[in-house]
């Protein structure tokens, strides 16, 4: 889905937008990053394009290790390797296009967030888009990689991240 220019997404308080806002972006100034804010329509999501968002969530992880007072709005940064619809079938050519980053010896785990979507349950969903995935080792306790899906009504977001690659922030406070 090429519509959608954004490769990092950051999730927060929906009552607080414009400080989230402003958080996302004292935090990215420190670590000489210009964010460029795509529109999108999800509550208390935002959408940002930014250079090379996976190191960019690690330098995030350590600030917030350092200096955790700097994070109060924001929850969750997330890069994003592809867009797709949120129908089965898109979902799972975006998948299969990233499963080449698995390893064959390597383990891994899908991890699925959904908004205001109700087509199918979750266990359904992770069903349906692991089944394109032909990588043997799943490991949901300590996966080397994770197959990251966030539904946002019609459309999703999609990445394959190894662990330091998400930045939880109420985990690393």
């Amino acid at each position: 889905m090429a519509g959608i220019q954004a490769n990092l997404i950051v999730t927060y308080d929906p009552a607080h937008t414009a400080t989230a806002k402003k958080e996302l972006v004292a935090v990215l100034s420190i670590l000489k990053k210009k964010p460029v804010f795509v529109k999108f329509k999800a509550e208390g999501v935002l959408a940002v394009k930014v250079v090379k968002p996976k190191e960019t969530v690690k330098e995030i992880a350590k600030l917030c290790r350092k200096k955790p007072a700097m994070f109060r709005e924001t929850f969750h940064y997330v890069p994003v390797d592809c867009w797709a619809k949120s129908e089965i079938k898109e979902m799972q050519k975006c998948v299969k296009g990233l499963v080449k980053g698995i390893g064959q010896k390597e383990k891994w785990k899908m991890e699925l967030n959904k908004r205001s979507y109700e087509k199918h349950n979750s266990l359904e969903l992770i069903r349906c888009l692991t089944d394109v995935i032909d990588r043997p080792n799943v490991d949901l306790d300590k996966p080397q990689k994770i197959v990251r899906v966030e539904i946002f009504g019609k459309i999703a977001a999609i990445s394959l991240v190894s662990k330091d690659e998400i930045a939880e922030i109420p985990a690393l406070k």
